[in-house]
């Protein structure tokens, strides 16, 4: 049986139901003019993902039940069967697919694996789903599940593929780390070999708070193949799928011939439509993207949808003439446009003259606004006032933090004046060991780099220039040492181990979950092994107050990483 099945990757916005709606019903005039007969959407399409504690609000459930409702009579004469992604609610509320045909909703099948790891925290919202979903459509036998019940050793899909699935719909908000379209297209390709069943798959896309969705939905099919949508933006694929292959691979590697196992599954039978428009066939030209090009079209979505989603319009930074904050601005232009963008350089009396002739540099490079404001005068004022008091005492890191808050304060003006978004330009490293002015250059409302170590932003930094063929980020930003410049000759180094050391030494223990003695045993020096875990220990109360940043590794600060401050470990 040939169906012809759109895939619709929306990007959701989380709690605009209306606005959420109006795009499905997009999508769904889009199927509908394409003679779709199968048309999916992403996990949860009508609240968008991760609602959180928006769940908790009983008018929000009652509300998406309602957009359920109006977009079901919008399909009235329709022979599209559509399967949503939504919130059921009755006593308990359910992570759900509801399937529409015909102005009608004619099953509804509840998420059964609950996932509770890394940024998902879903026990602590739904109920989970107590038996699979089969859907007779014509001569299709097709399951429906959500996400992470493909995952799960055993989980529905295996019921689903017993009872004679040969087609699978999932429905997914699937959130991006470094390369893990690798990991989630093996898995899709292991469960079509293994179950024989023709995988259809459709990924969320777009930025949500500190997550980024990258899309690339995808069919596996059961003989190896893999059909790959396009990453990091909206996309509706359509394609004409013939569930015989599932059949016949089945027939041929003597699978699931014992239907006699007593399963427990929902079924409900579908009449689908007879086309008579021509054939599709699959576009399965988009490729993967390489490992800093996927990184930087995930920060690029992360920047471009908290701007858009939050009501910014502009956004605003303070440049150094450093790595980091000439990275940030050369992101911030590639994703909202370099009229949107404006640098501050706000030099002392400790700046060099270097670092305002790269910064100067970089705002021609970017063709962005570049505002100068001195800091000099602020400081000797704080200084003088403060002077009563510090009297006796030594200069020491008390006058290099002013700096930063000095800075810190300015942006925040322009920011309460101008309604412009402060981006803050800290990266891993320095989140990580506390290397951070807390209420200065850590003072803003989204953090770029919040996830990527020091050596990460030197790559992404040689990748855009590269894909400008020009040298957007001035070349004398890569050969200078790193520095704060918050007193004369300071360099990072002098206070942290090489970042290529220490880099490697937080990964190991941030995202491979490894002690000390563990990461001593890689090779490193011990002292410099319990330096760099003790700096790690004691910056929590810094994270816990920093901006959020976008998640683009498997572990980053955040909902991924929730230490304690008060730890004795």
């Amino acid at each position: 049986m040939i169906v012809r099945t759109a895939l619709a990757q929306i990007n959701t916005t989380v709690g605009d139901i209306n606005g959420n709606k109006n795009k499905i019903i997009e999508a769904i005039d889009q199927a509908t003019a394409s003679d779709s007969e199968i048309l999916l959407f992403p996990e949860l399409t009508i609240t968008g993902y991760p609602p959180e504690d928006l769940l908790l609000n009983t008018g929000f459930l009652r509300e998406n039940l309602a957009a359920l409702k109006e977009i079901a009579n919008y399909t009235e004469g329709s022979k599209t069967m559509i399967v949503l992604g939504f919130v059921d609610f009755s006593n308990e509320i359910y992570n759900a697919a509801a399937v529409i045909h015909s102005g009608e909703i004619r099953a509804v099948y509840r998420k059964m694996s609950l996932p509770n790891y890394s940024v998902f925290d879903e026990r602590r919202y739904f109920s989970p789903g107590s038996h699979p979903l089969l859907v007779r459509y014509g001569e299709a036998n097709i399951g429906i599940n959500i996400c992470e019940d493909l995952w799960v050793p055993s989980g529905p899909i295996n019921e689903q593929a017993i009872g004679g699935a040969n087609l699978i719909l999932n429905l997914s908000a699937s959130p991006f780390s470094g390369m893990k379209s690798k990991t989630r297209s093996a898995l899709l390709l292991t469960r079509a070999m293994e179950y024989s069943s023709i995988i259809v798959y459709v990924n969320l896309v777009g930025g949500q708070d500190d997550l980024v969705f990258d899309g690339r939905s995808c069919v596996a099919m059961p003989d190896g193949r893999l059909l790959l949508g396009k990453a990091f933006e909206e996309d509706m694929i359509l394609l004409d799928i013939d569930t015989d292959v599932s059949t016949r691979y089945n027939l041929f590697e003597g699978k699931r011939k014992d239907y006699s196992m007593q399963v427990s599954l929902e079924e409900v039978s579908i009449t689908p439509s007879h086309r008579q428009s021509p054939s599709v066939n699959p576009d399965s030209s988009c490729q993967e993207l390489c490992k800093y090009d996927e990184l930087i079209a995930a920060l690029e979505i992360g920047i471009r949808d908290y701007v858009k989603k939050n009501g910014f319009k502009k956004v605003v930074l303070g440049l150094s003439g450093g790595m980091d904050s000439s990275l940030v601005a050369a992101l911030a232009v590639r994703a909202i446009g370099n009229d949107n963008v404006k640098g501050v350089m706000m030099p002392s009396r400790i700046t060099s003259g270097e670092s305002k002739r790269d910064a100067l540099e970089l705002v021609n490079n970017l063709q962005i606004e570049g505002l100068e404001i001195p800091i000099d005068d602020i400081m000797c004022t704080t200084l003088s006032t403060l002077e009563p008091v510090f009297t006796g005492t030594s200069e020491d890191i008390t006058e290099e933090n002013l700096q930063a808050r000095i800075r810190g304060m300015i942006l925040m003006a322009l920011s309460n004046k101008f309604g412009w978004l402060v981006l803050i330009t800290g990266n891993k490293s320095e989140m990580a060991t506390g290397y951070a002015t807390l209420y200065g250059d850590m003072a803003g409302g989204f953090a770029v780099l919040k996830d990527l170590y020091k050596t990460q932003v030197y790559r992404i930094a040689e990748r855009i220039n590269e894909l400008a063929k020009r040298d957007m980020i001035p070349r004398n930003v890569f050969s200078k040492a790193p520095s704060a410049e918050l007193r004369e000759g300071q360099k990072d180094q002098d206070s942290l181990p090489p970042y290529e050391i220490l880099d490697e030494i937080l990964r190991l223990h941030i995202e491979e979950g490894q002690s000390a003695e563990e990461i001593v045993l890689e090779g490193f020096e011990r002292d410099t092994v319990e330096h760099s875990l003790k700096l790690l220990r004691r910056s929590e109360y810094k994270r816990k107050q920093c901006p959020p940043g976008i998640k683009v590794s498997k572990r980053a600060f955040g909902k991924d990483w929730r230490m304690p401050i008060t730890n004795h470990y």
